[in-house]
């Protein structure tokens, strides 16, 4: 480069480095702590190397790995969130800075390189007609992940400010929910009070029998008259409601909600698959199989008034599978395709499918497929990558056995994982009751909840390193 064109370029990277510092100076829209559970885990691994340490009179070192534990690890795990500023989501804290002035490492993604959004659903407590969820939404794009955990205020400011921004394609069910339903459970409570629903103790104790498609008894000689306009707001507030509740884990009112709205409309396609998912969460709830064949049915009856819906179609599809049908899982998503063969969403839920049926071609030519039709230039990696993936798969019977070797050895490794924590957690407790009875059985548990501890250590690192697919061999 001469020195003219040196000249000429000094404006334009004068632009760039003010537009990177700008970008580290964007302020904070929304920010959610990670999952305290490694934190906690590695606490009790210091405690438990703490207490041997006192077996062996080493009270000073025990001491200081104790407060290091209890006092030092919460204040890491407090200050580590990850935060969203608007276009970037990245780690913050200090072991976050830590990383990035010793090895230069800053983990982040752009919301523009998010190539998918999965949001799975935990219950932790259930009390009549109520559910208390805990949501987990994993986010990865560019071989990076985010894991973030449902835990209150913060949880729900990042989802209303965060997953508008993200393509639609990318949107599991469960986070398309959140996005379109999370709400606050205050003003929640007020909704339901303005919607006069049945009170919830009342709800608890009433056996809800509503059917879909259940004929009503009219006189022949008067015509059904048609809803009014009113009528019809005032079930697409009860709808919305209704799918509120069901995200809040008040599935009884969410119940009764739904159905004063398919009493007003009961051919709506969208409000019959809301109404299917509701039973579906009712069916996980209480372990109902006569529930899930309900859903089933509802499902079933929104794919026939969905028609050539190509954005409910997938979806209805998706929850089928949740469902554990399969069968009409395709049948959705097959006439989604018919009637967009670009529809992202219906070819990657066809790709999964062949993948479940083992026909590795289909898979290939579904994702191959789907990139080539999406205009997301995310969504395209994503399917290019796995494309490539099962490609090399199909056409390579060494890398094939190597990636089944790697499967099957990650299922071991997990099992074998949980078996050392169980086993750690009774030796421990062995190890401390026995104590008091007979110092034999105390020592005993003792040693076994070494070995088990550091088998579990052992097959803890093993699993992350089985997750990551394995390179084919050029």
């Amino acid at each position: 480069m001469n020195e003219t064109k040196e000249l000429n370029s000094l404006p334009v990277l004068s632009e760039v480095q003010e537009e990177r510092e700008r970008a580290q100076k964007r302020s904070t829209v929304a920010s959610v702590r990670v999952s305290p559970g490694p934190y906690l885990a590695f606490a009790s691994v210091i405690t438990f190397v703490a207490a041997l340490m006192l077996r062996a009179q080493q009270d000073a070192a025990a001491l200081g790995l104790i407060a290091a534990a209890w006092l030092i690890l919460p204040v890491l795990a407090i200050s580590d969130r990850i935060v969203f500023d608007g276009a970037l989501l990245r780690r913050h804290g200090p072991l976050a800075s830590l990383l990035k002035l010793l090895f230069g490492y800053r983990k982040q993604l752009a919301v523009d390189d998010f190539e998918t959004v999965e949001t799975q659903a935990v219950r932790t407590l259930r009390r009549g007609g109520r559910v208390r969820y805990r949501y987990r939404t994993q986010i990865t794009g560019k071989g990076r992940e985010f894991v973030i955990v449902s835990g209150g205020r913060d949880y729900r400011k990042l989802v209303r400010e965060l997953f508008p921004l993200i393509h639609e394609s990318k949107l599991d069910n469960r986070s398309r929910d959140l996005r379109d339903y999370l709400n606050d459970p205050s003003f929640l409570n007020r909704k339901t009070q303005l919607s006069q629903l049945a009170p919830s103790d009342l709800l608890d104790v009433t056996k809800a029998d509503f059917k879909l498609g259940r004929k009503l008894k009219r006189n022949a000689d008067v015509p059904e008259t048609p809803a009014t306009a009113e009528e019809l707001e005032r079930a697409r507030l009860l709808r919305r409601l209704g799918n509120e509740l069901r995200v809040s884990g008040r599935l009884r009112e969410a119940g009764e909600a739904f159905r004063r709205a398919l009493n007003v409309r009961p051919h709506g396609a969208w409000l019959i698959y809301d109404f299917a998912r509701l039973l579906r969460s009712q069916a996980s709830a209480q372990s109902d199989a006569r529930l899930l064949s309900r859903a089933r049915a509802a499902l079933r009856l929104a794919t026939i008034r969905a028609k050539n819906d190509v954005v409910l179609l997938p979806l209805i599809g998706e929850s089928f599978l949740e469902c554990g049908d399969a069968r009409h899982a395709r049948r959705a998503m097959e006439k989604a395709v018919e009637i967009d063969s670009g529809n992202f969403k219906a070819r990657v839920g066809l790709a999964d499918l062949a993948l479940r049926e083992g026909k590795l071609a289909h898979v290939i030519h579904h994702y191959q497929e789907a990139a080539r039709v999406s205009s997301e230039q995310a969504l395209a990696r994503y399917a290019r990558s796995e494309s490539d993936y099962y490609m090399q798969l199909n056409n390579d019977d060494d890398y094939l056995a190597a990636e089944l070797r790697r499967i099957n050895w990650l299922q071991s490794v997990t099992r074998i994982r949980r078996l050392a924590l169980r086993v750690t957690n009774a030796s421990v407790l062995l190890a401390l009751i026995g104590g008091f009875v007979d110092p034999v059985a105390g020592s005993l548990g003792w040693s076994l909840a070494s070995s088990a501890l550091i088998v579990w250590l052992l097959t803890l690192l093993g699993t992350r390193m089985l997750f990551t697919r394995s390179k084919p061999s050029i």
